[in-house]
C-alpha cells in the first residue's frame, strides 16, 4: 500500500487487530466512556447547551478524530476550556439553551473544523507556535479559575445573571450567599468528596461515575426535584401576582431588545457610511433601554427572592393555589415545603421547593444535517472560531506529545490538525458543538491499555447505546453534581508554579504569562480577548528582543577565554575592539547594531580594528547588508578597519552575492574568531613595526 493511501486513511497504520489488541482497546474504550458520559453532559451545560448535546458531541467526533488523527491514544470530545470559549462566543448572540443558541453552536463547530482542516491540509501546524507556552500557561490558569468560579452558583443553588461582566456577576452572587440551597450544596460537596476519595484510595473505580450513580439514586429516593408550572391566576395575594406579571413583561422586553440590537448590528455590518450613523444611534438607544430594563429585572429578582409560597390544595376541580407563606406563618398556619419562584415566562410561573436536576434527556441519535450558515453568522463567529481552533489544537497536540513521550509513537502535527478539523466538522453535522482532546480522558485511555484508535470507536459505541437506551436514567441527576464534575476537571489545570517558572526562565515570558492571566480574568467571560492580548504581547516582546539584542564587549580572561568585559570587570584592548552581536541582523535591529558599533568605536578612538563576533548571526537581510556597508565606510574614514569573525556559511554566501566581502576586503572576514584575533594581532604588530621603522628612518634623515 503506497504512502498516498496512508495519508488519506492514516488509520491503516494501526496495528492489525488481534484478540489481545481488541481486548485492550475494548477495556480502554469502556473506561473512557464511563468518564465521558457524565463529563460530556457537564461540559455541555458549561457551554450553555442542553446536556444531550454533550452526548451528541461525544459520538461521531470521537470516531472521526481517532480515525484521521495522529495519536492512537488521544481522546477527543467536549472539554472544559473549549466549552467555556463556546459560551463566551455565543452568549452575546442568543439566549443559552435556546434553539437559536444551539444552531449557532453547531455553526461554530463547522467553522472551527474548517479552520483546523485548512491549516492541516496547508501544513500550517507551526502556526500554533505563535501561542507561546507562557501565554498558554497564563490563559489556562485564568480559564480554569473562571470555569471553576462559574460553577459556584450551581453548587450553592443561587440564581445568577449570566449576562454582563463575569467578576461583577460573581460579586453579586456572593452577596446572595445567604440564600444558598443547602441540599444542593450537600450534593455538590458530596460529589467532590466521592471523586477525591476514590481517586486517592480506590483509583481503579471511576469516581465521576460513582458520584453520578450515587447522587442520582439519592436524588430520586428523596424527591430532590420539586417543581410546579403554575398559571399566574393560582398565585395570591393579587399584589404579588401583579409583581410577577410585571417581572415577566420586563423579561420579555429585555429579550426583544436583545433581538433588536442583534438585528441592527447585522444591518450595520452591511450598511454604507450614511446609514451606519443612524444605525449606531439606534443601537445606542436600544442599549440604554436594555440597561434600564436589566436594572429593573434585578430589582424584581431581589424583591422576590425572600418571598416563599405555600401550596394549598384547590377545591374540587380547581388547581392548587400558591399563597405567600409569610401570611400563613403569622397566623400560625406554618406549611412545608415552602416554594419559591425560579422562572417567569409571561403568565406561566415555575415554582420550586427542591433543587435543580438535569430532567428529561431526549432518547435517540442526533439528526444528520448541514448547519445553517449565513453571511451574518460567519462574520459574527469567525474570530471566535479561529481562537477556538488554535486553543483546541494547542491543547490536543500538547496532550498527544505527552502521550507519545510514554508510548514512543511518532506524531504528525499537521495530521492531528486534520483529525481535529474533521472531528469538529462531524460534530457540526451531528448536532454537536466544538470539541478537542481531553487530558484526563486521554490519560484514562492510556492507563487502561489502549493500543490503537479502536478504543475511541468502542467509546463512541458505548455513547450510542446510552443515547438509545439509558438517557431516562439521568433524569434525577442534580445539576450540582455536574458542576462538581467540572470543578474537579479544572482543578488540575491550575498551576501557578508554571507562571513562576516562566518568570525565572525569562522576564519577558513571565510578563506575557502574568498579563495573559490578568487580562483573561479582567475580560471574562470574553476569554478569546484575553488570549489574543497574550499572543499580541508575546509577539511584541519577541520583536522587542530582536530589535534590541544582546551586544557584548569582549576581552581576554585570565584563563585565555573570551569573556564579557563589563560583567567580569576586565579592561578591554584599546587598539583592537571586540564586539559580539547575538541575533540575526535584519531591518528591525540594523539601526541598533550600527549604534552599538559606533558607540564602541567612540569609546576607543585609537582602535585600529573593530572585530565583530558574528557567531550569533544566522542571517542578514538587505537592510543589515546596507548598514554593514555604511559602517565600513564610516570606520575607514577614522582609520579603523571593520572585521567580521565567526561568520556562518549562509551569512557569508549573502555577503558574497552582494559583493560585500569585496567591499570589506576578503582578508577582513573570518570563519574562526580565534583565528581572526590572532591574524589581526599579527597584522597590527607588523603595522607598528613598519611605522616604527618609518619613524626611525625619518628621524635619521632629519639628523642628517
Amino acid at each position: 500500500m503506497n504512502s498516498i493511501h496512508y495519508q488519506l486513511f492514516p488509520f491503516l497504520r494501526w496495528q492489525k487487530p488481534s484478540r489481545e489488541i481488541l481486548k485492550s482497546d475494548l477495556a480502554a474504550g469502556t473506561a473512557v466512556a464511563l468518564v465521558l458520559v457524565p463529563q460530556s453532559m457537564a461540559y455541555a451545560q458549561l457551554a450553555g447547551m442542553p446536556p444531550v448535546y454533550g452526548l451528541y458531541a461525544s459520538l461521531l467526533p470521537v470516531i472521526v478524530a481517532a480515525l484521521w488523527g495522529s495519536s492512537n491514544q488521544l481522546a477527543t470530545g467536549p472539554v472544559a476550556v473549549v466549552s467555556l470559549l463556546t459560551a463566551t462566543a455565543l452568549i452575546p448572540l442568543a439566549a443559552p439553551g435556546s434553539g437559536e443558541y444551539v444552531a449557532l453552536a453547531v455553526a461554530l463547530a463547522f467553522l472551527v473544523g474548517v479552520v483546523q482542516l485548512s491549516m492541516g491540509v496547508l501544513r500550517m501546524g507551526a502556526l500554533v507556535s505563535f501561542i507561546s507556552h507562557p501565554v498558554i500557561v497564563g490563559f489556562t490558569n485564568a480559564a480554569a479559575l473562571v470555569i471553576g468560579l462559574s460553577q459556584l452558583n450551581k453548587l450553592l443553588g443561587i440564581p445568577v445573571d449570566t449576562g454582563g461582566h463575569f467578576l461583577m456577576g460573581l460579586w453579586d452572587m456572593l452577596g446572595d450567599v445567604a440564600y444558598l440551597h443547602w441540599p444542593t450544596l450537600a450534593f455538590g460537596v458530596g460529589a467532590i468528596l466521592i471523586m477525591v476519595g476514590l481517586k486517592r484510595f480506590i483509583p481503579r473505580v471511576p469516581g465521576v461515575l460513582a458520584a453520578v450513580i450515587l447522587a442520582t439514586a439519592i436524588s430520586w429516593l428523596m424527591g430532590f426535584e420539586r417543581k410546579a408550572d403554575v398559571h399566574l391566576d393560582q398565585v395570591s395575594p393579587p399584589a404579588v401576582a401583579e409583581q410577577l406579571l410585571k417581572w415577566g413583561d420586563f423579561k420579555e422586553e429585555k429579550a426583544d431588545l436583545e433581538l433588536q440590537i442583534r438585528e441592527q448590528q447585522a444591518l450595520l455590518e452591511a450598511a454604507d457610511s450614511t446609514e451606519a450613523a443612524a444605525l449606531r444611534y439606534k443601537i445606542e438607544l436600544l442599549s440604554l433601554r436594555q440597561e434600564h430594563v436589566s436594572r429593573v429585572l434585578k430589582l424584581y429578582r431581589e424583591e422576590m427572592r425572600d418571598v416563599r409560597f405555600a401550596r394549598l390544595p384547590g377545591e374540587e376541580g380547581q388547581p392548587d393555589a400558591f399563597v405567600v407563606a409569610q401570611a400563613l406563618d403569622e397566623r400560625g398556619e406554618e406549611v412545608h415545603p415552602k416554594w419559591r419562584v425560579t422562572q417567569v415566562d409571561g403568565v406561566q410561573i415555575r415554582m420550586d421547593a427542591g433543587g435543580r436536576v438535569i430532567g428529561s434527556i431526549p432518547a435517540g441519535l442526533p439528526s444528520i444535517s448541514m448547519p445553517d450558515l449565513t453571511p451574518a453568522t460567519l462574520t459574527a463567529l469567525f474570530t471566535a472560531a479561529f481562537v477556538i481552533a488554535l486553543v483546541g489544537f494547542t491543547e490536543a497536540i500538547a496532550i498527544s506529545r505527552a502521550l507519545a513521550a510514554r508510548t514512543g509513537q511518532r506524531l504528525n502535527p499537521n495530521q492531528e490538525l486534520i483529525g481535529q478539523g474533521l472531528g469538529n466538522l462531524s460534530a457540526s453535522v451531528s448536532q454537536g458543538y466544538p470539541v478537542s482532546g481531553s487530558f484526563s480522558r486521554s490519560a484514562v485511555n492510556l492507563n487502561a491499555g489502549a493500543r490503537t484508535g479502536l478504543s475511541s470507536v468502542f467509546t463512541a459505541v458505548f455513547i450510542l447505546l446510552v443515547l438509545l437506551f439509558f438517557t431516562p436514567l439521568f433524569y434525577h441527576l442534580p445539576e450540582a453534581v455536574l458542576a462538581a464534575i467540572i470543578v474537579m476537571a479544572v482543578v488540575g489545570l491550575i498551576n501557578f508554579k508554571a507562571i513562576q517558572h516562566a518568570w525565572l526562565a525569562s522576564r519577558h515570558d513571565g510578563i506575557a504569562a502574568i498579563v495573559t492571566f490578568v487580562a483573561t480574568l479582567a475580560v471574562a467571560p470574553n476569554l478569546d480577548v484575553g488570549i489574543l492580548i497574550g499572543v499580541a504581547l508575546a509577539v511584541g516582546l519577541f520583536l522587542y528582543r530582536t530589535m534590541r539584542p544582546r551586544v557584548s564587549e569582549l576581552t581576554r580572561y585570565e584563563d585565555g577565554t573570551l569573556r564579557e568585559a563589563r560583567r567580569y570587570g576586565l579592561r578591554a584592548d584599546e587598539e583592537i575592539g571586540l564586539l559580539r552581536f547575538d541575533r540575526s541582523l535584519y531591518f528591525a535591529n540594523a539601526g541598533y547594531f550600527e549604534d552599538a558599533v559606533l558607540e564602541q568605536a567612540a569609546r576607543y578612538p585609537h582602535a585600529r580594528y573593530m572585530i565583530v563576533v558574528t557567531q550569533g548571526v544566522n542571517e542578514i537581510d538587505a537592510s543589515g547588508e546596507e548598514v554593514i556597508r555604511s559602517l565600513v565606510q564610516r570606520l575607514r574614514a577614522r582609520g579603523t578597519t571593520l572585521v567580521f569573525a565567526g561568520i556562518k556559511p549562509q551569512v557569508l554566501m549573502v555577503m558574497k552575492r552582494t559583493h560585500l566581502v569585496d567591499f570589506m576586503g576578503e582578508d577582513n572576514v573570518f570563519h574562526s574568531t580565534e583565528g581572526a584575533i590572532a591574524t589581526i594581532r599579527d597584522r597590527l604588530a607588523k603595522q607598528k613595526a613598519e611605522e616604527g621603522q618609518a619613524d626611525q628612518e625619518e628621524g635619521e634623515n632629519e639628523r642628517a
